[in-house]
């Protein structure tokens, strides 16, 4: 990620003052935000519930 773009993302984030007073710390956290977001796996079928539904009472 390059720093124009880690920029652009802390003030549309509302993080233009920390961008300011610690630009090092913004730019590492930006990284890392992006290397997590790379490594999560998007569902195959966005609709499919991930666990079964919520039943109120079934266990009582």
């Amino acid at each position: 990620m390059d720093k124009n773009t880690i920029e652009v993302l802390a003030h549309r984030a509302g993080l233009a003052r920390a961008l300011a007073e610690f630009p090092d710390d913004v730019t590492v956290a930006a990284k890392q935000a992006a290397d997590v977001a790379q490594k999560i796996k998007r569902p195959a079928d966005p609709t499919a519930e991930p666990w079964p539904p919520m039943k109120a009472g079934t266990t009582l």
